[in-house]
């Protein structure tokens, strides 16, 4: 048996997971934690109170999935003043051998030792076991990535698709184009600006403000609280929960159309993806905010949104689509990548 440390660095919340492997790569969880990150100076303090308090020997591997950009084996979390090497990881900790990996790689990774009931079949399509498998992800921003089947093994490709521009196909969508435009002074439009979390409150901002529903005053009060709160690193309230949750009760109609133009711009840019890539392995939607409004994209046009796509159509009908429903994906991923080591 192998020891393996996983871990899922993130500027809020480090957990950390210690794995047995064995010859049949079957992963064994043994032991995990979750610490706020901010509390910490470095992740070095934080990985040795771990294993002082795991009482197990020191893990022969180790992999963090890291919130941030990862450059010549080296990371600066976006936000806190951590700065991490894997040379500097590797002897302060006497872990042999460790590895950093951004934080949706290591979903990629964590695809591939998901079971059957962590996934929310969408479209069942027709799986081929040797191509391509999508990833899309919103959450704080938008993760897009690829797997590509590289001999008996995955490679995984994060990439920057979420930045791309948002590309409107009605009038609501033009609309709501111009009106974050203005709103925010710029010449372009990324789609991570609509499809992500921040993009649930500029959409439930564009329609309030444009008089689509009338405004629920406790909504409005929370809308109203992290406005006021623009720039500070700790926001007080979560409009986007708030609004998604408003939206699956159907106590809200402001809230119900904020989560409908949503889901139609998700279901396009999932599609977008697909026909990028054909990833007849499947494609994938990770990210904190599909699990919690599973319910509203199965009774939406998610699906005719993703296959809406004119002469291809019919191409996009045969690519299975799955929902992660385990939180924990990232963390997986990293066990499966510190066992490759």
């Amino acid at each position: 048996m192998t020891l393996l440390l996983a871990g899922d660095i993130g500027g809020t919340k480090t957990i950390l997971q210690l794995v047995e492997t064995s010859d049949s790569q079957a992963l064994h969880t043994i032991y995990q934690e979750s610490y706020h990150s901010a509390d910490f100076p470095d992740l070095v303090p934080i990985v040795q109170q771990f294993l002082l308090k795991a009482n197990t020997p020191i893990p022969e591997k180790a992999c963090f999935a890291i919130a941030g950009p990862i450059v010549k084996n080296t990371a600066k979390l976006t936000n806190l003043v951590w700065f991490l090497d894997t040379e500097r990881l590797q002897e302060e900790l006497g872990i042999p051998h460790i590895s950093l990996i951004n934080d949706f790689e290591a979903i990629g990774y964590g695809i591939l030792g998901l079971q059957q009931q962590d996934l929310h079949t969408l479209q069942v399509g027709n799986s081929q076991p040797e191509a391509p498998i999508a990833i899309i992800g919103a959450g704080t921003g938008l993760g897009q990535g690829f797997l590509i089947k590289q001999g008996k093994e995955y490679k995984v490709f994060p990439t920057e698709g979420g930045h791309a521009d948002f590309a409107p196909r009605n009038e609501i969508e033009f609309q709501l184009l111009k009106y974050l435009l203005g709103k925010h002074d710029i010449q372009r439009l990324s789609v991570e600006r609509v499809v992500s979390g921040m993009g649930i409150v500029a959409i439930y901002q564009f329609l309030r403000d444009r008089k689509f529903a009338t405004e629920s005053p406790d909504i409005a009060q929370v809308v109203r609280t992290w406005e006021q709160e623009a720039g500070q690193e700790e926001k007080s309230v979560d409009p986007g929960a708030v609004i998604g949750t408003a939206a699956l009760e159907k106590r809200d109609r402001l809230c119900e159309q904020t989560l409908q133009l949503f889901i139609d711009a998700y279901g396009a840019e999932a599609g977008n993806l697909a026909l990028k890539l054909l990833p007849y392995g499947g494609l994938y939607i990770a990210g904190g905010i599909a699990p919690k409004i599973l319910p509203l994209i199965q009774n939406s046009a998610f699906l005719l949104n993703f296959t809406q796509k004119g002469r291809m159509r019919r191409l996009l009908e045969e690519i299975p689509v799955y929902i992660i429903l385990n939180s924990q994906v990232g963390l997986i991923g990293a066990a499966l990548c510190a066992a490759r080591l």
